[in-house]
């Protein structure tokens, strides 16, 4: 609880790199509004691999090690189990939990010991540890009194909680489970899409110095938590670096699709079927190509000359991407003039 009271009532100076991550982040925050709206599958697919991209790793970060092809079995054909696979499918099912409806429901003793549950199962932990109950009330109070941002309460909490290592088994697991749900909370959820359990893995050296660092001395409440705090900062910093650009690259992949279907429109010298419009545009899908091809009907650039699986189509001269109709007409009248 050292960090959350070191905050709690009092003016704590901001290091200035702590405050760029914070504003950053902030905007980060408010262009994945917009990303929901715009690629909801895409970021269907992109949790799913989350999930299990974060089974695997928080536990290598616990050097509870489970081979990714051998997890995939795990998370999904319920093998034989050793250690490390139990291990596995308790922070797969805590994950679960978080991407249900948990994620909805208020912060709390009880839902903190549930997580522990799923990721440990029934431990020799009797009752609740202590100081959770403290920590806890403290992580709400701060959070209404507004004393600092929430993004470094959320820091703060996760540094307070691995310090005062509350359970016997799973501490660290259990400060990556609160760190997604607690971010998810604030509205900070890119954790749901892009693993910060691999983010932490793939910097994991980087993770342990910050951690020793802000420990030290935590006790007392002498200690210096800006190096973690700035770390997990970093880590969201990341994740939403890396999610944007997987859907950006989503979306420049479906305007190639779409430039190569529409240039085969313009290359048939007369009608042509959907089955012809394939065949000119290998590694699209039927899907794709009927897409574009609608689109194109709806803009009045080709037309459906009949019915049936069979239909002809059509291309409506000089309305189809006018701008190339008239690049390659000067072109035209430029040999012209050159041959006169």
């Amino acid at each position: 609880m050292k960090t959350l009271q070191r905050f709690s009532g009092s003016f704590e100076a901001i290091p200035s790199a702590t405050s760029w991550h914070i504003a950053d982040l902030a905007e980060a925050c408010g262009r994945q509004a917009s990303y929901k709206r715009q690629s909801s599958a895409r970021l269907l697919t992109l949790q799913k691999h989350a999930l299990v991209e974060s089974a695997v790793s928080s536990n290598r970060i616990d050097a509870l090690k489970s081979e990714a092809k051998r997890a995939g079995g795990t998370l999904f054909e319920r093998r034989t189990l050793w250690r490390s696979d139990e291990a596995v499918l308790g922070y797969r099912k805590a994950l679960e939990l978080i991407s249900g409806h948990e994620a909805e429901r208020p912060f709390s003793v009880d839902a903190l010991l549930q997580l522990h549950v799923c990721l440990c199962g029934e431990t020799s932990d009797n009752g609740i540890p202590e100081g959770i109950e403290e920590l806890i009330a403290l992580w709400s109070h701060s959070l209404a009194e507004r004393w600092v941002h929430p993004l470094l309460l959320l820091t703060a909490f996760n540094l307070d909680f691995l310090c005062l290592r509350p359970f016997s088994d799973g501490n660290g697991r259990m400060s990556r489970l609160l760190l997604l749900l607690q971010s998810c909370h604030l509205g900070y959820d890119v954790g749901r899409y892009i693993s910060l359990e691999r983010l932490i893995e793939q910097n994991r050296n980087q993770y342990r110095e910050a951690l020793e660092e802000s420990s030290q001395g935590w006790q007392d409440g002498n200690h210096n938590p800006w190096p973690y705090i700035d770390y997990l900062l970093f880590i969201f910093k990341t994740a939403y670096g890396e999610l944007e650009s997987r859907l950006n690259a989503a979306r420049s992949v479906r305007g190639a699709k779409t430039r190569q279907i529409e240039t085969a429109v313009r290359a048939f010298p007369g009608p042509f079927s959907l089955s012809e419009l394939e065949k000119a545009c290998p590694g699209t899908s039927h899907d794709m190509v009927r897409k574009v091809l609608r689109d194109l009907r709806n803009t009045g650039s080709v037309e459906c000359l009949d019915r049936g699986p069979g239909a002809r189509w059509q291309r409506k001269e000089n309305i189809l991407s006018p701008k190339i109709d008239k690049e390659a007409h000067g072109e035209e009248n430029l040999r012209e003039r050159s041959s006169g």
